[in-house]
């Protein structure tokens, strides 16, 4: 264990860059107790732990420290420590942890060893071009709610590894499969497995529940502002939309992916 007691200190530089897009090529921060226990348990490589004893919540911190097997501790006083948590209320822990991308090969591989699901109860999320860390944080722990077998990001616009998104996720991001891969790419593949694809539009005439789920499927859904591309919404194989009854148009992307899962849920009793 290291004491760090300078801002000047060279690792902690070296992790306070980790807080900008740039500087996560190969490493990323996971903050939280909760976030730091879901991605020990799911096989994240751990190198650094910064913490701070003080702002500990009393949750066996020094057990999970010791389970990630961390190349390095690093002891924190308050005002270090807060320079390097992004959260308003820090629980003592910043993690340092290499990164890991899966991509249309690692899916290809996955599917055709079966290791996702039974082919006849596909259960697939895509996410095009979501913009917002905070949003695609939270389709990640709806993804992981509903039981997905796996989460794929397409025409990425945000960074998976932003500590907004790990911090909405609640530590999701390390639970549920994700595989990064183009539009073009994913729908070629789906085709080639009879994976039916649900396109979500506020566009389509057919309520999101009127809709038969039972059978391999992948959900879509699309940008903030813009919604699904042409490519998603021409290639599908159905368009339903999410009733609107008051003066908005569309709902946050998170809060339809939410809803458009758990009535795959509702349907296959799961």
């Amino acid at each position: 264990m290291i004491e760090i007691t300078s801002t000047a200190n060279p690792r902690l530089k070296a992790a306070l860059a980790l807080q900008e897009r740039r500087g996560r090529s190969t490493h990323f921060l996971i903050e939280g107790y909760r976030e730091l226990l879901r991605a020990v348990e799911g096989g994240v490589e751990v190198v650094d732990i910064f913490f701070c004893p003080s702002f500990f919540l009393g949750l066996s911190e020094a057990d999970l420290m010791h389970r990630s097997r961390a190349q390095n501790l690093y002891k924190c006083k308050e005002n270090i420590f807060e320079k390097l948590s992004y959260r308003d209320r820090p629980d003592g822990l910043v993690a340092v942890a290499k990164i890991h991308k899966k991509g249309i090969t690692d899916l290809k591989i996955a599917l055709s060893k079966k290791a996702l699901s039974k082919p006849d109860m596909a259960f697939f999320l895509i996410a095009q071009g979501i913009e917002k860390p905070g949003n695609l944080g939270t389709i990640l722990r709806s993804a992981d709610a509903a039981g997905v077998d796996a989460v794929i990001v397409c025409d990425q616009c945000t960074d998976l590894y932003n500590p907004n998104t790990v911090r909405a996720s609640v530590g999701t991001l390390f639970t549920v499969p994700i595989f990064e891969a183009s539009s073009e790419a994913t729908i070629k593949l789906l085709k080639s497995q009879n994976i039916a694809i649900l396109a979500a539009t506020p566009s389509a005439t057919k309520n999101y529940t009127d809709t038969h789920l039972m059978g391999p499927v992948a959900l879509v859904v699309g940008t903030e502002q813009l919604g699904l591309s042409e490519l998603w919404l021409d290639e599908a194989d159905l368009r339903v939309r999410i009733p609107m009854r008051g003066g908005a148009d569309s709902l946050n992307v998170a809060t339809a992916t939410t809803l458009l899962l758990f009535e795959v849920v509702r349907q296959r009793g799961i």
